[in-house]
């Protein structure tokens, strides 16, 4: 609860979202909605789940990504699962590109994909850091390597970890179809 008290930012924008997912139902369209939460994994082994850290939209990259993959397969939306994080301090837009100050190692952590319901997409990523930083952000993107395409980015209150401390990122995509 201490976090989720440090991270009113985030759960004022997730109050947006549910009050724009909402009327989305009322009117009877299509949503697609990002929720990333996170567990901390101390170097001890010891685990600390922080619960969501932010809901959002997807980027406008996101879109036009999975558009692309669906007019002409030049693009793959199965590739959106490798987990970055940062230290940026800019609030998140749909028009984001990229991490606002990429923290994590070079290679992007792998996620593992499921399908928690028939409407979820989820992909799972651990993090691991080699020293003392205050994460304040995540994104999912396209690539291992640094650059690709940015599906979503989430900025949250700092999460501090020290050298040998992991966080396992937990991002799911939730598509509502229309009515």
């Amino acid at each position: 609860m201490k976090y989720r008290i440090r991270n009113w930012y985030s759960e004022l924008q997730m109050l947006k979202v549910k009050l724009g997912v909402l009327l989305s139902h009322m009117l009877g369209a299509m949503s697609a909605v990002g929720l990333l939460s996170a567990t901390i994994i101390r170097a001890d082994g010891s685990r600390i789940n922080v619960g969501v850290l932010g809901m959002r939209a997807v980027t406008d990259t996101g879109v036009a990504f999975l558009v692309d993959d669906w007019d002409d397969g030049t693009t793959s939306i199965t590739t959106m699962n490798y987990h970055d994080s940062g230290t940026g301090v800019v609030a998140e837009n749909q028009t984001d590109t990229g991490m606002g100050t990429q923290a994590g190692p070079t290679t992007r952590a792998t996620g593992v994909k499921t399908q928690p319901s028939a409407n979820i997409l989820q992909s799972v990523g651990t993090i691991s850091y080699t020293g003392s930083l205050a994460i304040t952000e995540h994104g999912l993107f396209d690539q291992a390597a640094q650059g690709g395409t940015l599906w979503d980015r989430t900025k949250f209150a700092a999460i501090n970890v020290e050298s040998g401390d992991s966080i396992e990122f937990t991002y799911q995509c939730t598509l509502t179809a229309g009515s």
